[in-house]
């Protein structure tokens, strides 16, 4: 039992040690690699920090798997002790039988030792014993071929658990070498950041001005959507004779028959809902967060912030209707997908291959997400709503 939990564990901790790797060689690639026109010290400080976290994120895992391997050694060593005695036991006895039998190995000795038998009984008994200790003889020669075997097994295990041991001690060196010139930049970029702090500071806070005053008109056009929706819903309730929709309360949906099931069937889906991105890392997250290296500023994020490689395209996470496509500062595009009485919003599109009343189903191509000509960065900002109150995307999301 304890064998197979720690095959287990083992496992698990390479499975996640194999993920911390990859994130950070996605990290280097869609943060790194693309050459800047500017440098924002700023941004460069948040990204060089998700990689240091990333990073110590795999030495913890790879200290653990290495512990695991060290307890896994230390028991298939004593295992190994314990059957190399047995194993010499039992050479001992067999060498013994051997020697004893080899003194009255003559078929002439067994058969006076038969036939000075007292009696017929005696004498098959004594035939018994001579078969038993040829049997017996066999069985201990067989015995120490399995232990020698399982022996030779264990020491093949031991040898492969401590190279894998070294190979993850030099790879946990490795990383903190990389970690230490990962602070080495760190340091050189708060420097800036404090000789040029009020440059920073303002252009943060007109950073937040601007997210908000998006966030607010976003806010609005789906007002006006929901609000449209209904009008049009009860009019042509009145229109066909038939009940009125159920009225809900502001700012909601009228759902029909068709729509409520839609969105049931979304809200199945939470937690296994796919990525609006083939690839992606999320460089900001849903909610009020403090700012990473200014005390008491505080930064909204009304989505994910997902930075993915350059010309990918937004991906439809679920089937559904496009509500409006918006159009924002510098031309970026945003579209809004209905789902019932939940909306998808996948901001920052250079261009869209949907227009507004297209039906749409998962996975299908909404549009290229923008690549910042300065930052070179490509940036899709993926907001989820239930009618106008808005969710945190990573919780519908499948977990990468």
């Amino acid at each position: 039992m304890n064998i197979t939990v720690f095959s287990q564990t083992r496992y698990e901790l390479e499975s996640k040690r194999i993920k911390y790797k990859t994130a950070i060689a996605q990290l280097n690639t869609l943060l790194f690699n693309e050459k800047k026109k500017e440098k924002n010290a700023l941004e460069d400080l948040r990204d060089i920090k998700l990689k240091i976290d990333a990073r110590n994120k795999l030495i913890a895992t790879i200290n653990l798997e290495a512990k695991l391997l060290s307890r896994g050694i230390v028991t298939n060593q004593r295992k190994i002790n314990k059957l190399n005695k047995k194993l010499t036991d039992l050479k001992a006895d067999y060498g013994e039988m051997i020697f004893k039998s080899y003194r009255s190995k003559s078929q002439q000795s067994r058969m006076m030792f038969l036939l000075s038998s007292q009696n017929f009984y005696q004498a098959y008994k004594r035939l018994e014993y001579m078969k038993q200790y040829t049997s017996f003889r066999k069985k201990q020669g067989d015995e120490i071929i399995v232990q020698t075997n399982v022996i030779k097994v264990l020491k093949d295990s031991l040898l492969y658990q401590k190279r894998v041991k070294d190979t993850l001690i030099l790879s946990e060196l490795n990383e903190k070498k990389e970690i230490e010139k990962d602070k080495s930049e760190q340091e050189s970029l708060i420097t800036e950041i404090k000789r040029k702090e009020g440059k920073y500071k303002k252009e943060l806070q007109n950073n937040i001005k601007e997210d908000k005053r998006v966030a607010a008109k976003i806010d609005k056009i789906i007002k006006d959507e929901i609000d449209k929706a209904n009008r049009l819903a009860l009019a042509n309730a009145k229109k066909n004779n038939v009940s009125a929709p159920v009225k809900t309360s502001k700012n909601e949906f009228i759902l029909s028959p068709e729509a409520k099931a839609l969105a049931a069937e979304f809200e199945q889906n939470k937690g296994r809902l796919p990525w609006p991105v083939k690839e992606g890392l999320v460089v900001r997250r849903f909610g009020e967060q403090p700012h990473p290296t200014f005390p008491g500023i505080s930064i909204n994020g009304t989505g994910l912030h997902i930075v993915t490689s350059k010309g990918s395209n937004a991906e439809a996470i679920f089937s559904g209707e496009v509500l409006n496509i918006l159009l924002g500062s510098g031309g970026t595009k945003n579209v809004l997908i209905r789902h019932g009485n939940y909306i998808t919003s996948y901001n920052n599109l250079e261009n869209t291959t949907v227009k507004k009343g297209d039906k749409i189903v998962t996975g299908q191509i909404i549009g290229k997400i923008f690549t910042d000509k300065v930052t070179a960065k490509t940036t899709l900002i993926f907001v989820l709503f239930k009618n106008t109150t808005r969710l945190n995307p990573a919780s519908w999301m499948l977990s990468r």
